[in-house]
């Protein structure tokens, strides 16, 4: 069924490695040997069981912990290969063997100006010489599928999907400031005290309602609620006027009336 038993396994959370499985060769076994050790490191990735929550997970996050996001976008751990070239097979001859015969283990697919990994498994070589000359911080890994040698941060991750990600944030930031600077050229101005719309006041001034517009669309909102409040003021004195002057008019046609009718009894 496969089972992964790596001759180490490296855990360091604190420095961006969760996990990594490390394999090591004397430069002895045939590369068809090594890379079969690699399919049954995917063999056991695709395994499930139940984890204490009852849930089927895979196999390997029962034993060994490792937060997400922590490869790129690669879906299952990675796996460094060190030669030590001790026996007659050359180690990087060995390293373009090994990555040819695990090709559907690594290749990514295309996008853009990077890969992207779904479904597999990072693969990265390198040699004894490499590490004792550059460490884990220079360039001495060699990520399968990859030209250039990069550090192992990088080798293990998508630094070039990482970086169009970045790019394209900081475009559409950009976008987003340019057209909110467009609409602030664009807003209208109050005609009252001057001061430029707000997004939601611009469009409700063009907005229609049953046939119905804006009833001040020339008006900021503060202006709009003071002219509504001065109308309204404006109508309830105009009522009031309305009203005594019809209480005035009954006095009047009460004193004639009855000015008439005193006549009329003398």
């Amino acid at each position: 069924m496969g089972s992964a038993w790596a001759d180490i396994v490296l855990i360091a959370p604190e420095v961006g490695l969760p996990l990594l499985f490390i394999e090591a060769d004397n430069c002895t076994e045939d590369a068809a040997k090594i890379a079969a050790k690699f399919d049954k490191y995917m063999r056991h990735f695709h395994r499930k069981a139940k984890d204490t929550d009852g849930q089927d997970k895979p196999m390997w996050r029962t034993r060994w912990s490792a937060l997400d996001p922590q490869w790129g976008d690669a879906t299952h751990p990675p796996v460094l290969l060190v030669f030590h070239q001790v026996g007659k097979r050359p180690a990087l001859n060995q390293m373009e063997k090994v990555a040819a015969l695990t090709r559907e283990h690594w290749q990514g697919q295309g996008a853009d100006s990077f890969h992207l990994y779904e479904g597999k498994m990072p693969i990265v070589a390198t040699t004894l010489e490499l590490l004792r000359e550059h460490g884990p911080a220079g360039p001495a890994f060699w990520r399968f599928g990859r030209e250039d040698r990069q550090n192992l941060f990088d080798a293990i991750g998508n630094p070039r999907r990482d970086a169009a990600l970045a790019r394209r944030a900081e475009e559409g930031r950009r976008r987003l400031v340019q057209e909110a600077a467009e609409r602030e050229a664009q807003s209208p101005v109050c005609g009252e005290c001057g001061q430029k719309f707000t997004d939601d006041r611009w469009k409700a001034s063009i907005a229609v309602d049953w046939g119905r517009g804006d009833s001040h669309p020339h008006l900021c909102d503060d202006c709009k609620t003071r002219a509504l409040e001065a109308e309204r003021q404006a109508e309830q004195a105009e009522r009031e006027r309305q009203e005594q002057e019809h209480q005035e008019e009954e006095t009047a046609q009460a004193s004639r009336a009855g000015g008439w009718l005193g006549r009329w009894r003398s």
